[in-house]
């Protein structure tokens, strides 16, 4: 099976958008990098999280700051299943 792609336009889009996300003069680039990192590591997304930790890397962003970041994200995933099995425990209660 051939993985279907974006057509050149819709890439061209894309990357456009991209590069506006990037250097833009909000954040500094090692918050910008851990931002994406963190991003990536929320949405599962393997390839951006082994781009964006390469980038730390290659950035000189220490190890412990890409750890605090990832302990970040793990919390907030843990925390958002603890809301919803507090939800699905009040569904429980009532006789859902």
């Amino acid at each position: 099976m051939v993985p279907m792609k974006l057509n050149q336009k819709q890439q061209e889009a894309y990357d456009r958008f991209y590069e506006t996300t990037i250097d833009d003069g909000v954040l500094d680039s090692r918050t910008e990098l851990l931002v994406g990192l963190a991003a990536a590591m929320a949405m599962n997304c393997q390839p951006c999280t082994a781009y964006y930790l390469k980038r730390c890397k290659t950035a000189g962003v220490p190890k412990e700051q890409i750890q605090s970041t990832l302990a970040k994200v793990m919390a907030v995933a843990a925390g958002q299943k603890r809301l919803q099995a507090e939800e699905t425990l009040r569904h429980l209660a009532t006789g859902y």
